[in-house]
């Protein structure tokens, strides 16, 4: 059964199908669809979740094998089938129609596929999945409606904007969702539910000044510790958000905490970072490289640091922020040089 992407949430809020088939050339929206569907069935009891990344020496036996592998405890399970590919190959094809034709209770299936072109859309394997379960293709809007995605987007976080600001955030994003997506993050970090004037979006999403928090957030991981403190000093002159920058700190850590957890269970770190709606390979590179060098003490250490400025931020405990926050920088630079000097 298809069923359209803004469709989904009504559907979950209703039901709960046994197959959930996503694909589509926008991986934010399918990362995202994904995210909704682990919700919906978490509510409802599916709380044994094993997720599957197949590779070219993918065994397919794997596949049964999970859903067949119930918890000890009775709850339900979710077996999360990633096949970044988007070709399982005849020996893959086979499998996903003998598992469609046995789908047990007790066992939800997420399938998530990049996009799908006419011949695989023809396949018999993709076709006995769209009449087992549910099938959600997810693609960026035409350039003509992101201005409508975007407002809708807005919407979320209770703002809004006139049609002279949404299409300036078009037009600056150019079609990327994910960068879309960062920019209507950022408009809630900066300001509060409402209306949204012209100047507060070009201030926000232009952000042409030298000191910014990308370059910050590419510093903070490379380990630069005299470069993330001449970043704060600009930052904190020109006025920037303290709950932006502070965000810049904890997106990293916790991607750096994604990366560490990876690693450390001898998983790659790339898959285990898109899972999380982290795509950009340059930002995956330094990221993993980072983690490499430092350990799970530290990654964990910052995250609590993180956690304590913004309870000072918020008035919740003594000290400066911008002070803490170069004390931040500061440890964690400290700790990815000892550590890369070891290695």
């Amino acid at each position: 059964m298809l069923v359209r992407p803004d469709q989904l949430a009504t559907h979950l809020a209703k039901t709960l199908a046994p197959l959930y088939v996503l694909h589509g050339d926008e991986p934010l929206l399918v990362a995202e669809a994904g995210d909704a569907v682990r919700r919906a069935a978490r509510g409802r009891g599916y709380t044994d979740r094993e997720v599957i990344v197949t590779t070219p020496s993918f065994k397919w036996d794997a596949l049964r094998i999970a859903a067949a592998n119930l918890s000890l405890f009775g709850g339900n399970k979710l077996v999360d089938l990633r096949i970044p590919s988007g070709r399982p190959g005849r020996e893959g094809g086979e499998a996903l129609i003998r598992y469609c034709a046995d789908l047990g209770e007790g066992v939800v299936t997420l399938v998530s596929l990049p996009r799908l072109d006419w011949q695989a859309r023809k396949t018999a394997w993709f076709q006995t999945m769209q009449q087992a379960g549910i099938t959600v293709e997810l693609n960026a809007p035409p350039l003509e409606r992101l201005p409508d995605w975007i407002a809708g987007r807005l919407a979320r976080q209770a703002q809004t904007a006139s049609a002279e600001g949404l299409d300036f955030i078009a037009r600056h994003v150019e079609g990327n969702l994910l960068a879309a997506h960062q920019e209507i993050q950022k408009l809630a970090l900066l300001h509060p539910a409402g209306p949204l004037t012209i100047d507060q979006i070009k201030d926000a999403v232009l952000n042409v000044a030298r000191y910014d928090v990308d370059k910050l957030r590419a510093a903070l991981l490379e380990g630069d510790i005299g470069r993330c403190a001449r970043l704060l000093d600009g930052l904190r002159a020109e006025g920037t958000g303290l709950p932006l920058v502070l965000w810049a700190f904890a997106t990293d850590l916790r991607e750096l905490a994604w990366a560490r957890g990876a690693l450390d269970v001898g998983r790659p770190v790339a898959p285990a970072l898109r899972a999380q709606r982290v795509f950009d390979a340059a930002h995956i590179g330094l990221v993993e490289r980072a983690a490499r060098v430092m350990t799970k003490r530290e990654v964990q250490a910052g995250l609590r640091c993180a956690a304590h400025i913004d309870r000072v931020i918020k008035g919740l405990a003594a000290g400066d922020p911008w002070d803490e926050l170069q004390q931040l920088a500061l440890r964690l630079g400290r700790a990815n040089q000892r550590e890369s000097r070891n290695h």
